[in-house]
């Protein structure tokens, strides 16, 4: 199916992940023509964009609003045309951080209990003591998030919060390691752990060459890593997530799990988690990315030139 498919890769847009967006475009693009395909790349700055005529596929390389929050995935099905990843429902409940956990709760998916502010004079949740975490509902790549000890960070901390979104989420801070697992075609690749340097994994951490390690397989024993990949897995499905997702975990050090987020449009450079885990099983960049084509076009042809 591979070999002259004319794919249009969408990177960039306007969001705070605009530069890791590009990144991710740009080693899509290589592959691709690796691979065969013609390869066409729009930057939807405006809402006037277009797909080039004769289109098989559209590779969402988007990150953050306008890309993994589901608009972009509605106008595409509009169109008819065949896209990558998850559909729009299932993109912007996985998107929006208060959604998804209230739907982890439902289905039992281990995952922290929570606070939502909406307002910069909000006091410190009565039930919620210290350290805590602030992030925003909707954003990505660690944008806005805070680690908060004391009452002193707290008011500016969740002032820039605020700045990313209107609604602010607030979970306990949890004390153990870093863990992500990719969904892979209904698989759970092998997990990956993450070790900043130092401090957290926060934005400059997650795009600084060398400030984290990246572990994969992670060190632990059989039993974690299946217990960490079928919560993984089950957290992808009961959202509704297709073809390919990153779930991101915390692995406390009392060896409870907590689902923290699923990023339906994870980072597509070479370096980043999802390429990662798949190469750990022994897909290369390239295939990866070709698969990813593949699944989308099959799943196009198969309802008959309806898209989903």
């Amino acid at each position: 199916m591979s070999a002259g498919l004319t794919v249009t890769i969408m990177q960039g847009g306007n969001s705070s992940e605009r530069e890791v967006s590009l990144a991710s475009g740009a080693a899509v693009a290589k592959a691709l023509r690796e691979c065969g395909c013609r390869v066409h790349q729009v930057d939807p700055c405006y809402d006037e964009w277009s797909i080039p005529e004769g289109t098989d596929c559209v590779f969402l390389a988007l990150h953050g609003t306008y890309g993994e929050d589901g608009i972009v995935q509605a106008r595409l099905r509009e169109l008819g045309l065949a896209y990558t990843g998850s559909d729009p429902e299932s993109s912007s409940m996985a998107f929006d951080k208060v959604l998804s956990k209230k739907r982890f709760i439902e289905c039992g998916v281990p995952t922290l209990p929570f606070s939502v502010i909406e307002s910069v004079d909000a006091p410190i949740p009565p039930d919620m003591g210290l350290p805590l975490v602030i992030k925003p509902a909707r954003q990505g790549s660690s944008v806005g998030v805070h680690l908060v000890d004391s009452e002193y960070e707290w008011r500016e901390a969740l002032a820039d919060t605020l700045r990313y979104d209107s609604v602010a989420l607030i979970e306990p801070k949890i004390v153990g390691r870093e863990m992500t697992v990719a969904v892979m075609d209904g698989r759970a690749l092998p997990v990956v752990e993450i070790r900043p340097k130092t401090g957290s994994y926060d934005y400059t951490n997650k795009y600084t060459k060398g400030a984290t390690d990246y572990l994969c397989p992670a060190p632990i024993d059989d039993d974690m890593t299946e217990r960490l990949q079928s919560i993984g897995l089950k957290a992808n499905n009961v959202l509704g997530c297709r073809d390919y997702s990153r779930v991101d975990l915390m692995l406390g050090n009392d060896g409870q799990a907590w689902v923290l987020e699923v990023n339906t449009l994870p980072g597509m450079t070479e370096t980043s988690l999802l390429p990662k885990a798949a190469a750990a099983a022994g897909m290369d960049y390239c295939g990866l990315c070709m698969k990813m084509v593949e699944l989308a076009v099959s799943r196009n042809r198969v309802r008959s030139g309806v898209a989903g």
